[in-house]
Formats: structure tokens, C-alpha cells, sequence
């Protein structure tokens, strides 16, 4: 009775913690719209994102931290949100302070605050290394990790020491860029650390990615679908990331309307990862990640085959045939909706076989008894196959048939 009131006293006390660190993140996002119209900085442009992702990382923190408080990964999405928003207030706060017409003391916290987001960078990472159940991939990890915290916490140390250096006492010297010109000088000690740390990290980084790979090898079941939620989560961070910096590099002068649309696309990229991350661990409707691959990859590749067929036949009839572009874009669009059709059906067969396998298998086994069921006279036999096709399809916890018996 003990341990049960304890562990119920301790989910009071996670849910309590979690509401704060949400309720915290809620207030520092609107301290940012304020500071952005303050600053005269685009609040579509630059707030849309942020609150995108405040959304996502913090209710998914949330949901976790309550409901697995002992799994670190919630309050590890917490911990970024939190540090992150600290990171945009702070930062817009020190520019504030340097704008005519602003005497605000911008004093050695806020420089601090203005540099959290090397705490959000860090500990993310984490978050794959510790999926889906909060433990190491073995007990092999324990050293790497203890070694990949240390050269974190020595990093930090070192940039809040230069920090504290020139700010306590002191009047900063502030570069263009609004950082601290101590960080920003080539040929200061922090700056040599600097130069190796990026790599250090990133090759941390990819062995923790490599570690859920090894394990994706020797899983299965339950664990092989929170894995490919995972995996799902991090390719639409990293196809939204390449959107964004792609179309950023081909067009660098973009309108504010449309740089505002593609921070929205950029954002939920990124809101993709603790989505996926919350739905493998909370293993909420796991097995709809095979109907979504496939999906996905079905209509991109018929989205695909028909813009390039679509601009074949344009080309086709403008340059060889001599037609119009009207009555050309008019043909080819007949065309592909004409194809759409077949098209999808015979690319979504393929990749269904190929990825969603469990649902190629079953279309087959319905398939099968229905050709079997043209020729059955016998209904005990039915029966039978009913109950085995029926088990090998759907693979059901319980099955029962109801038979209404003949009444004369």
C-alpha cells in the first residue's frame, strides 16, 4: 500500500513539474511575439515557427513527462523547448537593449540565457541514444555517454566562463552580428576549442543514430514500428530542413510572405520528431506507420511518373507535333487523369509488397479464400477457412463466429 501511494504521490509530482515547464514555455513564447514587434522583426516571419515547434515539443514533452515520468525523454523534449525559447527572449532582449530610445540593463543573466541554446543542441541528441524506454542500446554506452556529457558540460563551462569574464563589472563589446565579440574573435582560446567541438559532436551524434540502427537489425514486432515511427520523425525533420534551405538558396530575396510559408513548412519538419517520438513511445496506433510509408511513397512516386509524363507530352506536342500550348497542357492533363488511376493501383501494389508487407500478405490471403469460397458446398469446411483465413490475415487476440441455425 506504501509503494502504491508513493508511486501515485510521484505521478502527482511529474505531472505538477511537467505543467510548470509547459506553462513556463507558454509564457516565454508570447514574451517573443512582444519582443519581435518591439524589434521590428517580421512576427509572421520569425513567430509562426517557433510557435510550431513550441507546440509540438512542449505538449509532447508534456504527455511524455506525465505519463512516463520516468522516462527521460519527455522531460528531455522539455528541457529543449524551455532552453531554446530562453535562448530567442534573451537574444531579442540584448537587441532590444542596444535600440535608441532603450535603456534596458542587459547584464551578465541575460548573456548567459542568450547562449542556452548549446543546452537545447546537446541534449536532443539524447533522445535517440535513449529511445524508445529512456535506457542505453547496452550497457556498452554507459562510458561514450558519460564522455559525451563531459565535453558538453567542459564546452558550457568554458563559454559561460568567457561570459562571466567580460560581462560581470564590465560593459560588453557587442559584435554586429548582437554576439559577444569575446565568442566571435578568431584568435581567442575559445575559439580554437570551438573549431574541434563541432566535430566531436557531430561524430557523437552519428553513433547514436548508428546505435538505433544496430538495433533496428535485431528487433522485431512492437519494437521494429516505434523504431520506424522514429525513423519517420527524423526524415521529416531533414526533408523540411532541405526544403527550406534549398528554396532559401535559389531565391535569397524572397518576399515575407513567402519566406513566412517556408518557415511554416521548416517548422513542422521539425515538429515531426517529437511526434514520432511520442507516438512510439506512448505506442499509440504503432502499425499505421506501414499504412503511412507506403502512402507516402506511393503518391510521391506517381506524383513523380505523372510530372514527368505531364511534361513529356507538353514538350512533345509543342516541339514535334506543332500544336498549341493550350491544346498541348489541355491533352496532357487528360492524359495523367486519365493514368492517375491505374497508375496509383499498380504503384501501390509494388510498394506494398516491398514495405507494407503485412498488408500485401493479408490482400493475398483474403484474395485466396475468396477463390476457394466459389467452389465450397461444405459449411463446416467454410467455417474452418473462415477461421484460419481470418487468423493468419488479421492475427486477432480472439475470434468467434456467430451461425444462425435453420428454423423450420
Amino acid at each position: 500500500m506504501t509503494a502504491a501511494v508513493a508511486a501515485r504521490a510521484h505521478g502527482r509530482s511529474a505531472i505538477a513539474l511537467a505543467a510548470v515547464l509547459t506553462t513556463l514555455a507558454a509564457l516565454l513564447t508570447a514574451a517573443s511575439f512582444v519582443l519581435y514587434a518591439l524589434t521590428h522583426q517580421g512576427v509572421l516571419t520569425n513567430g509562426g515557427q517557433n510557435v510550431i515547434e513550441v507546440l509540438a515539443f512542449g505538449i509532447v514533452g508534456f504527455v511524455v513527462a506525465s505519463r512516463r515520468p520516468r522516462n527521460p525523454i519527455g522531460w528531455i523534449l522539455l528541457g529543449c523547448v524551455t532552453f531554446e525559447l530562453l535562448f530567442l527572449d534573451c537574444s531579442l532582449y540584448a537587441t532590444l537593449g542596444r535600440m535608441p530610445g532603450y535603456r534596458l540593463p542587459v547584464g551578465p543573466v541575460v548573456w548567459l540565457f542568450a547562449y542556452s541554446w548549446f543546452g537545447a543542441l546537446g541534449i536532443l541528441p539524447l533522445a535517440i541514444l535513449l529511445f524508445p524506454d529512456g535506457h542505453l542500446p547496452s550497457p556498452r554506452w554507459r562510458w561514450p555517454l558519460r564522455l559525451y556529457l563531459v565535453i558538453l558540460g567542459g564546452y558550457a563551462a568554458a563559454v559561460y566562463g568567457a561570459i562571466l569574464d567580460v560581462t560581470v563589472g564590465r560593459h560588453p563589446q557587442v559584435a554586429a552580428n548582437g554576439t559577444l565579440t569575446v565568442l566571435n574573435n578568431s584568435t581567442t582560446w575559445l575559439d580554437v576549442i570551438t573549431r574541434f567541438i563541432g566535430p566531436v559532436m557531430a561524430g557523437f551524434w552519428l553513433s547514436f543514430v548508428v546505435a538505433q540502427a544496430l538495433t533496428w537489425r535485431r528487433s522485431s514486432g512492437e519494437r521494429r514500428q516505434q523504431l520506424k515511427w522514429l525513423l519517420a520523425g527524423a526524415g521529416g525533420l531533414v526533408i523540411g530542413q532541405l526544403i527550406s534551405q534549398v528554396i532559401q538558396a535559389a531565391d535569397p530575396t524572397m518576399s515575407a510572405p513567402a519566406q513566412a510559408s517556408l518557415d511554416f513548412v521548416s517548422g513542422f519538419g521539425v515538429a515531426a520528431l517529437p511526434v514520432g517520438l511520442a507516438i512510439a513511445i506512448l505506442r499509440y496506433r504503432l502499425y499505421d506507420i506501414d499504412r503511412i510509408i507506403s502512402r507516402t511513397l506511393a503518391y510521391a512516386i506517381v506524383t513523380a511518373l505523372l510530372a514527368s509524363l505531364y511534361a513529356g507530352l507538353v514538350l512533345l506536342a509543342t516541339q514535334v507535333l506543332g500544336l498549341t500550348s493550350q491544346v498541348a497542357v489541355a491533352g496532357a492533363t487528360l492524359a495523367a487523369a486519365a493514368l492517375f488511376n491505374p497508375l496509383r493501383r499498380r504503384v501501390q501494389h509494388r510498394v506494398d509488397r516491398r514495405f507494407n508487407r503485412a498488408r500485401y500478405d493479408a490482400d493475398n490471403t483474403v484474395a485466396a479464400f475468396a477463390a476457394r469460397l466459389q467452389d465450397a458446398t461444405d459449411a463446416d469446411a467454410v467455417r474452418s477457412d473462415l477461421i484460419g483465413t481470418v487468423q493468419h490475415a488479421l492475427e486477432p487476440a480472439h475470434l468467434a463466429i456467430w451461425q444462425l441455425s435453420e428454423t423450420r
